[in-house]
This record gives structure tokens, C-alpha cells and sequence, in this order.
């Protein structure tokens, strides 16, 4: 596609996407990610692929309805996202609220900065803002660059408005070990796909390739690792959970100590995909590197970092 026509285009939905209440964009977006799963054989087969693996025991009719729920639910984060580019601070602080936002606070407290760590789940860009505005912490987040320049310019822009500093992928460890030494926040989405030379951890019963600087980050530093994930609730309003992931048993940094905390960080997540298995992004190739027997299926565009994008 023309990358002048995508940027128009992406402005255009942006503009709409301002001028709606949060609601109606949110139902805005559930249909049109339902129209791509109905319409068209975007990532569909990856999708079907990823969930036949995770839960073998559902029926192809209950894992059809999952796949439909995590395209709608792509759908609505997009939409989402666009629209609190435009909102107020009221606004925004009406959608969304912290269960247990005292976890955080008190991993802060210790002295050591804090890595706050997620994935494709939910309405992932909304933590920016959340985390701002609830908590009054500015973030340093790491990021993919879109491959439009002139779209990348606007989502950095956006990302910026609360006080966030975004710094692209691989080109993060100094500002990174900066930002937990000065005892502040960073956060990140782990969840892509790894490399062939990452650590293998289990994932939904396969070992799946996982990137371990999120875990070394957090071992180097002393900075607790603590999860949070968007939970929509029944009336599209979003609950931020917080779980800290436990590491006070492992001493130092070495490789071993890194890919257990991998391992640890990693089945959090699952624990919480299970819980609401629509919420997360079974589009992407997540097990690309599995096993060399595996068919391969399309590559998911996007980050292959610990990042948010």
C-alpha cells in the first residue's frame, strides 16, 4: 500500500475515532475486527493453528469462538487507542481503575525502579495512561517503529502526551538501566516470539523461543518484575490487575537465574490468557521456532523484542 494513502487513511480513522464517545469506538472496533474474521483469511490460519495447540480438549466450535473474540478484541484495542489520543484526563480516567494498584506501589517503594511487564492482552495501550494518570508515574517504554514513518511519528506523539518517553527496540539498554537506577518505571509487552537462540520455555504445553532481557533487566537491577493486565469489564470499562512475579530467591544474574525468571514471567501470562482467552492476540506466530517440524505458517508483522507495539 502507498505509504502517503496509509497515512491518510490512518489520520482519517483517527479523526472518527476522536469524535466518538469511548464506547461506540470500542463497539466500532469489535465489528470491524469481527468483519476481518469473518471476511477475509487474515492470520486465520495461525489462529486456529495457536488455539487447537493451547486447548486441545475444546471443541473446534469453542475455540472458533475464541478466535472471534480475540479479533474483536484487536479491533476495539486499535480503536481505543486511537480515541485516547483525543480524550481528556476525565475521560480517561473514567474507563479504567486499578484492582490491586497497591502491588505496584509498594514494588516501587523499595528503591530499585520497577519493571512493569505484559503482553497483547486487552486493550494493551491504554497502561500508558492508566499508569500516568492513576499512579502518577512517568514511563519509559520500549517500542517497535512502524514501518510508515509518518504513522510512527503519530503514535510516538501520542505515546508522548503523558509524560512518556519511548525509546525503539535495540536501542534501549542504557536509557533502560538509567530509567531503574534513577528508581523509576519501565514498562514493555514480552510476548512475541524470541529467536532460534533464546530460551525455549513452556507456554500452553510447548516450548515457545522467549527473549530473556526482561528477566536480566530485572535481575542485573534489583528492580522488582511486576505483571499487569487490562481486564474488560462488562460495561467496556477496563480492571488493571498487578501480579509481582517472585524472584527474591534467585541471586544474581546468571543465565540459569535469568531463563528461570523467564519461565516464571511467561506462566503468569498463560495463567492469565486462561482466565480470558479472547483478551490476547492468538494471531501472532508466538511458537514460530518450536520445532523445525512444525509447518510454518505466515510471520505476524510486528515487534520480536520485549516492547510495546
Amino acid at each position: 500500500m502507498n505509504t502517503w494513502f496509509e497515512y491518510i487513511l490512518f489520520r482519517a480513522v483517527r479523526a472518527i475515532a476522536r469524535k466518538l464517545p469511548f464506547q461506540v469506538a470500542s463497539r466500532v472496533g469489535s465489528s470491524l475486527g469481527m468483519a476481518v474474521f469473518r471476511w477475509t483469511s487474515v492470520r486465520r490460519k495461525v489462529t486456529r493453528e495457536n488455539l487447537l495447540h493451547a486447548f486441545p480438549g475444546l471443541s473446534e466450535q469453542e475455540r472458533e469462538t475464541i478466535a472471534a473474540g480475540a479479533y474483536r478484541n484487536y479491533g476495539r484495542a486499535i480503536l481505543e487507542f486511537l480515541w485516547c489520543g483525543g480524550a481528556s484526563e476525565v475521560e480517561l480516567r473514567s474507563i479504567m481503575r486499578l484492582a490491586n494498584g497497591e502491588v505496584a506501589r509498594e514494588a516501587l517503594a523499595r528503591g530499585k525502579g520497577l519493571i512493569l511487564l505484559s503482553g497483547h492482552y486487552g486493550s494493551w495501550e491504554l497502561i500508558l495512561p492508566c499508569m500516568r494518570l492513576l499512579l502518577g508515574w512517568p514511563l519509559l517504554v520500549i517500542v517497535q517503529r512502524q514501518r510508515n514513518e509518518k504513522i510512527d511519528a503519530l503514535i510516538d506523539a501520542q505515546r508522548r502526551r503523558f509524560d512518556t518517553q519511548s525509546v525503539p527496540m535495540g536501542q534501549s539498554v542504557r536509557e533502560v538501566l538509567k530509567v531503574l537506577h534513577d528508581k523509576k518505571v519501565l514498562i514493555l509487552l514480552g510476548d512475541q516470539s524470541g529467536s532460534k537462540e533464546s530460551v525455549y520455555v513452556p507456554f500452553f504445553g510447548r516450548p515457545a523461543a522467549t527473549h530473556r532481557g526482561t528477566a536480566a533487566f530485572a535481575l542485573k537491577s534489583g528492580a522488582p518484575l511486576v505483571m499487569f493486565f487490562l481486564v474488560r469489564q462488562t460495561d467496556g470499562t477496563y480492571l488493571v490487575n498487578f501480579e509481582e512475579v517472585e524472584s527474591s530467591d534467585l541471586h544474581g544474574s546468571g543465565s540459569d537465574k535469568v531463563d528461570e525468571l523467564t519461565r516464571r514471567h511467561v506462566a503468569v501470562l498463560e495463567r492469565h490468557i486462561r482466565l480470558h482467552p479472547d483478551h490476547w492476540l492468538w494471531m501472532h506466530k508466538r511458537w514460530k521456532h518450536t520445532s523445525q517440524r512444525e509447518a510454518p505458517a505466515d510471520a505476524m508483522p510486528g515487534a520480536t523484542q520485549d516492547t510495546l507495539a
